[in-house]
């Protein structure tokens, strides 16, 4: 029986190992770092940050498909007091709520939005400027792009509709993202998956590779264009500058401050996990979508007034900062005209196939990685199916 290789170590690339070897089929994980998790690692302590905000979406697949195999492990939710913390900036000021128009909208189905349209010209025709403005600025916290308004109505809609829900889908693994995957990893390892650290392919390896069974891609789409060799791989992205901060404990700080004047977020994880940060000590977690060409310092700018209306004298109580600027690496947004169907195929041909946030599949956020790592490794299996001959339980996949 062929064995199926998967290049890439990420959230993609464990659930498609999952699913394949749960099925019967013979696997090895390639990843290039000693690590696995790809963009769902948490860095090691004493402050537990995720690569930017990151949160799991109680009503996605994800969810279920993690809980129906003991794999989600403990889960935070926002305490109740923390959602009277929510802040909203709206013409430079720090306030309680946002605009009725923008919350009037959130509330629209989907269905609704027209694909062919944009999202900010759609929205104003339903709920006037002020209120499409702010909803738009708004999502920059589940598409990290510094222009949401211009995105397809309908991609943008679906995402406004499930990220202002109540209650709130948003939950939180307990000590980081990093142990769910650890979760995935060791439950990948008792299906017999043969995990391969600090071995990193290349064009040449990944040929060899493909010489003798399916291969299953599931890095960046950077980086799957460079091993493929194909220029067509390619999607719209996010551009974003990220801040991380400690900072000590003060009585009366924001949960959230969110930019309605332009995308941005700021969010407190300690709130929901106090473990994330030394005792007496907070983790800050901040991200600001910026155009391109558009300097990372501009977008700590920002962020740092996002934190002067949240968490007042945070300057002299900071005890840990970290930047970074995050770029093509934060999923897959659609222009208007478009939807998931158009972005790179799964199926590449010749056993070739590709998983992760900007290829063909549906969902929010990680979830896409999810949908696309589950759909590889079932067109992989099919085809070894029908070159070996011997049946595969592709019931479970």
């Amino acid at each position: 029986m062929q064995r199926i290789h998967i290049v890439g170590g990420g959230l993609a690339g464990l659930t498609a190992a999952v699913t394949a070897a749960e099925s019967g089929a013979l696997v090895t994980l390639h990843e290039a770092h000693h690590t696995l998790g790809g963009r769902a690692r948490t860095a090691e302590g004493p402050y537990l940050t995720n690569e930017g905000p990151h949160a799991l979406y109680c009503r996605g697949p994800h969810w279920t498909w993690l809980k129906q195999r003991g794999l989600l492990g403990p889960i935070a939710s926002v305490p109740l007091l923390e959602g009277t913390r929510f802040r909203y900036r709206r013409n430079g000021v720090s306030r309680r709520t946002p605009p009725l128009a923008m919350l009037r909208l959130s509330r629209r189905s989907p269905r609704e939005a027209p694909v062919g349209r944009d999202f900010l010209g759609w929205a104003t025709d339903q709920v006037g400027d002020e209120g499409a403005r702010a909803a738009a600025h708004y999502m920059g916290v589940a598409l990290f792009h510094h222009d949401p308004g211009s995105l397809s109505a309908a991609f943008v809609q679906e995402r406004l509709r499930r990220a202002t829900a109540l209650p709130p889908e948003a939950r939180y693994p307990v000590g980081g993202w990093a142990q769910v995957i650890d979760r995935m990893a060791a439950h990948a390892w008792n299906l017999g998956v043969r995990i391969e650290t600090t071995e990193r392919i290349d064009a040449t390896a990944l040929a060899a590779l493909s010489q003798g069974g399916p291969v299953i891609v599931a890095t960046s789409l950077d980086g799957a264009r460079t091993l493929l060799g194909d220029p067509t791989l390619a999607w719209e992205s996010g551009r974003t500058a990220l801040i991380d901060l400690a900072l000590r404990t003060r009585r009366g700080d924001a949960f959230v401050v969110s930019d309605l004047d332009a995308p941005g977020w700021i969010e407190r994880f300690t709130a929901q996990d106090p473990g994330l940060a030394p005792a007496g000590e907070q983790l800050i977690q901040g991200q600001i979508p910026i155009a391109p060409g558009t300097p990372r310092a501009e977008g700590i700018a920002r962020a740092e007034h996002l934190l002067d209306l949240g968490f007042p004298g945070w300057r002299e109580r900071t005890t840990w900062r970290r930047e970074a600027l995050a770029t093509g690496r934060t999923g897959a947004v659609d222009l208007p005209g478009t939807t998931w169907r158009d972005r790179p195929a799964i199926d590449r041909g010749d056993g070739i196939f590709l998983a992760g946030d900007q290829v063909a599949a549906p969902g929010l956020l990680s979830e896409v990685s999810f949908n696309s790592g589950i759909e590889a490794a079932v067109l992989t299996l099919k085809g070894v199916e029908r070159r070996s001959g011997r049946g595969l339980d592709l019931k479970r996949a």
